[in-house]
């Protein structure tokens, strides 16, 4: 008995291995809503189990995003085509923003997820954080001392530094060649550790989920269940219907199986609600499944998890009518407007991290006078709305690196349909 004990262990680790990543992930998360809603209060002694995950990739992130932006600089060499690269990341990014952002609204006002509720505005002393004006945002995008930025994990001023560490490097030639080595090296070994890292996700994921099951349970959702609907049919109409659009349109490339290979980056971003934190299986993927160029995708991704906020940006649509149709506030033209322009010009400067987008909902309402009572209201299940928005942002990300590769033909479009092709080969044989 004692011989075949082992051998059972083996052979049923051996099986779980198999089991590809985001299946894992997607088993490891049900397991985690079930266990959570079992032990209720107590599965709070499993959240440590997901912070340590959590923890281990933000220690991987200040690295990756350095190493990696200076290696897809330096591999560009042609500073004309980095420029042009830049620019088609940053209209991408800021186009898609303000898209999502008027999907959000439209959605909310289809939905009416705040009507009925007649809530009545009132003083508070609780102080909300303010999010930082956009001046000061793109004042401190420079950072007086790069070192303290990249300690402290300014994400913005990490990417700003790298970037211009790798032009530095470029233009000094060959005397940059040993430095350039050094970063690659650095940077390989951060894809190896991140490799690793993501063999945990699904303990780490299952401790999350059955904190946040435990946590808020049912109970607590259903008064704010339309929010969530309204929140959640906006992401999905963003991700699979206009996503799929650019990548048909801009790339000629099939959607399906975009989706398909960006499926383990999908399920880490939706448990840790961090795209920052998802950057290492979004790197990942780009490069193992979509045939990205490591060159295109180290540059692209970095600069889109600082300033491609759609699910952000979306949400703060569906969540500001929220609140007005909640208080009985009736909005102009002039308002959806500003509100268009300020969540779009605010999300270069939102973190991706979990909460992020809750101060960033505290400037979309001052901006057009709504009572910021209404971020208490929202608190509640920011943690569920922020999971349906950080699986857009990502997706976001990849869609841009992807397209931009197709553009500057970056992209092995044979490895980016291998799959495809397998499966329809795989379909063939069973029809016959």
């Amino acid at each position: 008995m004692s011989i075949q004990q082992p051998s059972l262990v083996k052979k049923v680790w051996s099986s779980w291995m198999s089991v590809p990543l985001w299946l894992q992930i997607m088993i490891g998360m049900l397991l985690g809503i079930l266990t959570g809603i079992g032990l209720g209060e107590q599965a709070t002694y499993l959240k440590p189990i997901g912070t340590l995950f959590v923890n281990t990739i933000k220690m991987l992130i200040v690295p990756l995003v350095f190493c990696s932006l200076i290696v897809g600089v330096t591999s560009m060499q042609d500073t004309a085509k980095m420029g042009r690269i830049g620019f088609k990341s940053f209209a991408f990014y800021l186009g898609t923003t303000s898209i999502a952002i008027t999907l959000g609204l439209a959605v909310g006002q289809f939905m009416q997820p705040g009507a009925g509720l007649d809530m009545v505005p009132h003083e508070t002393a609780e102080v909300i954080k303010q999010a930082p004006s956009v001046m000061q945002t793109l004042i401190d995008i420079v950072p007086t001392n790069p070192i303290a930025a990249l300690a402290s994990g300014q994400i913005l001023q990490v990417i700003v530094f790298a970037v211009a560490l790798g032009i530095a490097l470029v233009l000094i030639g060959e005397h940059g060649k040993p430095a350039i080595k050094v970063f690659e090296s650095l940077a390989e070994a951060m894809y190896k550790l991140t490799d690793l890292v993501m063999k945990l996700a699904p303990y780490g994921v299952f401790g999350l989920m059955a904190w946040v099951a435990g946590e808020y349970g049912v109970d607590m959702l259903m008064p704010l269940i339309k929010v969530i609907v309204a929140v959640y049919i906006g992401c999905f109409l963003h991700v699979v219907g206009f996503y799929s659009f650019v990548l048909v349109v801009f790339a000629k490339l099939n959607p399906i199986q975009f989706f398909k290979g960006i499926s383990n980056a999908i399920a880490v971003a939706y448990t840790t609600s961090s795209s920052a934190g998802t950057l290492p299986a979004s790197m990942k993927c780009a490069s193992e499944y979509l045939g990205v160029n490591k060159k295109i995708s180290s540059f692209v991704l970095p600069l889109g998890t600082t300033i491609n906020m759609d699910g952000t940006a979306l949400y703060q649509g569906v969540t500001a009518l929220f609140v007005a149709q909640a208080f009985g506030i009736d909005l102009t033209w002039v308002d959806y407007i500003t509100i268009i322009l300020t969540a779009t010009l605010a999300s270069i400067g939102t973190a991706g991290v979990p909460g992020a987008g809750l101060v960033m909902l505290t400037l979309v309402l001052t901006t057009v006078g709504l009572p910021l009572e209404g971020v208490a209201l929202i608190a509640g299940i920011d943690r569920i709305l922020d999971m349906a928005r950080t699986v857009v942002n990502v997706s976001g990300d990849l869609v841009a690196t992807t397209v931009i590769a197709k553009s500057e033909g970056e992209i092995d479009v044979e490895h980016y349909n291998a799959n495809a092709e397998e499966s329809a080969e795989m379909a063939e044989r069973l029809k016959s």
